[in-house]
């Protein structure tokens, strides 16, 4: 088993980068495989909504979001983490988020007749992470609920969102145990959430 983690800020060792990273330390601590990535190492573009994926559930752009798919079909979680910009995640996410629509097929004739590849191929687990420099909750905008929606509807269930504020300066929230806690800690419900699973899909036959 294996969770990917997806770092969607331009800084580097910066706050989003430490939170994303703590909680994959809790999930390696269940005897999980982990991965990190940071998007900014990435050159993908923009979905165009051609719908060259419609058939194939596999996008037609070809550039650096291939290597991207790779990472995500070879996972069973996800922990995607994003701060704040102007009340909603970072550039970069919205493109990576917008990519995952191939995962999607809908009914020709009535789209709003829909299913995700992973919810009938095999239903993932993930965790997001936000971070805002306000004091206030609804300062953070739309940040986790553009990351929470956008994975629930490519089959992704959502065991646990972390919402940070007041972190500007970068890295200062490693100076924060109880933030880095509430990470490790989330990352630790996730772990078990996917060995769960994969102890109910053994005693129905259903693999890993």
């Amino acid at each position: 088993m294996k969770v990917l983690g997806v770092v969607g800020s331009f800084r580097k060792k910066g706050n989003t980068d430490i939170l994303v990273n703590k909680v994959l330390e809790g999930v390696k601590s269940c005897g999980i495989e982990v991965e990190c990535i940071h998007l900014s190492d990435f050159d993908f573009k923009d979905c165009i909504g051609c719908e060259g994926c419609a058939k194939t559930n596999k996008c037609v752009i070809k550039d650096d979001m291939s290597k991207i798919y790779k990472l995500l079909e070879e996972s069973d979680g996800i922990v995607l983490g994003s701060p704040t910009y102007f009340y909603n995640v970072t550039g970069d996410i919205k493109k990576f988020l917008d990519r995952l629509y191939c995962y999607d097929t809908f009914d020709p004739s009535d789209r709003s007749v829909w299913v995700s590849v992973n919810e009938v191929v095999k239903t993932k687990y993930g965790v997001t992470v936000a971070i805002c420099e306000q004091n206030n909750e609804d300062d953070m905008g739309y940040t986790s609920i553009a990351m929470n929606r956008s994975l629930e509807a490519v089959g992704y269930r959502v065991v646990d969102s972390l919402k940070v504020l007041h972190m500007f300066s970068k890295g200062e929230v490693s100076q924060y145990k109880n933030e880095l806690d509430r990470s490790y800690l989330s990352g630790v419900k996730l772990g078990k959430t996917l060995l769960l699973a994969k102890k109910v899909r053994k005693s129905y036959n259903m693999g890993d």
